[in-house]
């Protein structure tokens, strides 16, 4: 049985990278792909958001002259160069995909809408929002924050390169310890960096739970989707009535 049913799952541009210094490493794209293909295998409902810093980010943009709006823009792009290939690599693999845009990008894809991403994924298909909010000046990380919310997600899972949110950076201090579980305001009051303050706040208030956890780790989206305690869960909950929860069905 599984712990969660629909979830949001937010990929980062630049681990498609893989071991590339720009763009899509097919074999990374393909790795993603056969650990989304479980979980849908498990009869899981999938929407995905990922983003395009593997191609441009709109914060970079500005510091080669561009301007801010312009370069967010260029960024939205991005995710649907990404969203698309995306798309080819999950219904090479035998999945049905409906791709659905904040940005108006048609005939490549749909304009969004919470009821029209619910659809389909009801009706069984991957779901994929490109294209950001479709509004510059906010990050892929608020998209799925917003569009996690909009379709009713269990869940939003932060797929990274690290197994959850540590005290400091581990791959640079090593003393870092990480959390298995924490609250949203334990993780503002540590000034612990899992997402941009608009994304984490519109979690926060909708309670749209955020499990932080390594993508790059064979097997682990299942293990998640399933509840084994795999990576950081950030919710509006206290340990102490978790595992009150639990007593009660012991």
């Amino acid at each position: 049985m599984m712990k969660y049913t629909r979830i949001l799952l937010k990929l980062s541009g630049e681990a498609l990278m893989g071991k590339q210094n720009y763009g899509i490493d097919p074999q990374r794209l393909s790795d993603y792909v056969d650990e989304i293909k479980q979980v849908v295998e498990h009869k899981v409902q999938v929407a995905i958001v990922i983003g395009g810093g593997n191609i441009f980010r709109g914060l970079q943009g500005t510091g080669h002259g561009y301007d801010r709006v312009q370069g967010d823009y260029m960024g939205m792009l991005a995710t649907v160069i990404n969203s698309l290939a995306l798309q080819a690599e999950l219904e090479k693999k035998g999945m049905r995909t409906k791709l659905l845009s904040g940005l108006p990008v048609e005939p490549v894809a749909e304009a969004v809408s919470g009821y029209k991403a619910i659809r389909h994924l009801d009706d069984g298909n991957v779901v994929i929002l490109a294209g950001g909010t479709g509004n510059p000046f906010f990050t892929t990380d608020s998209a799925s924050a917003l569009r996690g919310i909009e379709i009713n997600a269990d869940v939003l899972l932060k797929g990274t390169r690290v197994d959850g949110v540590y005290s400091a950076d581990p791959e640079k201090d090593t003393s870092a310890v990480k959390f298995d579980t924490l609250t949203f305001d334990e993780a503002y009051e540590k000034n612990l960096k899992i997402m941009d303050m608009t994304a984490f706040t519109l979690c926060r208030e909708n309670d749209l739970p955020v499990l932080v956890f390594n993508m790059n780790e064979k097997g682990n989206l299942l293990k998640v989707v399933e509840g084994e305690n795999v990576g950081t869960l950030v919710n509006n909950r206290k340990k102490e009535e978790e595992n009150q929860d639990l007593k009660l069905f012991e």
